[in-house]
């Protein structure tokens, strides 16, 4: 597999992590760039762990105007840049009826605005070259929303929706689109889950346990490969069988 230039959104959480790993380990080719916004410690120690291969970069995913830097010094490095992982995002969860609209606007922008900023920015080069796979991060609250999280199901949703039309107006010229769908995976999210909780999701789970970060970035891995050029538009839950 020839070398690959590619762009990892939110790589300081766990998923994040888990996909930037996958991509450094499939070719000591690939060159990862790592997206974080606040948080660095743990984008920056992958980063220092495999240097020459893996770069830390500062990007608020909100921000048009950082979007453009960003893109704009990975193509001024690497004359190209071939895949777009768009997984930076975050849940403030609430009722619908005591929801600020702070917190409504907040979760959008982090979940949804991010991609179609990220999306905007990388069409360019992937058009002037003629390829490129873009992978956004939903979630399976896309698809089965729960209560409590109307403003995080609607911008996922919102993922799913832009990632399908997006697909279409590019498939003739080599770029794909997918989402990807994950049910419980064990991130922060799950962490910070009571016990209580966590049985009770457990029970909803057919594989009578939660994802890991690897297995969800595996999906990712193929999605962005040569191999997968004929699947695009594509939303993949990757649940353990809860729809």
């Amino acid at each position: 597999m020839s070398r690959r230039i590619i762009l990892i959104t939110g790589a300081n959480g766990g998923l994040g992590q888990g996909i930037a790993r996958s991509f450094i380990s499939e070719s000591g080719d690939n060159s990862v760039w790592l997206g974080v916004h606040r948080n660095r410690n743990l984008a920056e120690r992958l980063a220092s762990a495999n240097p020459g291969q893996c770069r830390c970069i500062a990007l608020d995913v909100r921000d048009p105007k950082a979007w453009a830097n960003v893109v704009g010094e990975i193509v001024a490095e690497h004359g190209r840049l071939d895949v777009l992982v768009n997984n930076a995002g975050g849940h403030q969860d609430s009722l619908l009826a005591t929801m600020s609209a702070q917190i409504w606007r907040d979760v959008l922008a982090t979940n949804l605005d991010s991609v179609f900023h990220g999306c905007q920015a990388v069409l360019p080069t992937m058009i002037a070259q003629r390829s490129g796979r873009i992978i956004n991060i939903a979630s399976l609250s896309a698809l089965v929303a729960p209560p409590g999280q109307s403003n995080y199901a609607a911008a996922k949703a919102g993922v799913v929706a832009l990632t399908e039309s997006l697909a279409k107006e590019v498939a003739r010229i080599g770029i794909t689109v997918n989402a990807v769908c994950p049910g419980y995976v064990e991130t922060e999210a799950v962490a910070g889950m009571t016990e209580e909780d966590r049985k009770a999701a457990l029970q909803r789970i057919p594989a009578r346990r939660f994802g890991k970060p690897e297995e969800i970035a595996a999906a990712v891995r193929f999605l962005a490969c040569p191999e997968a050029g004929y699947i695009t538009g594509s939303a993949l839950k990757i649940d353990g069988g809860v729809l």
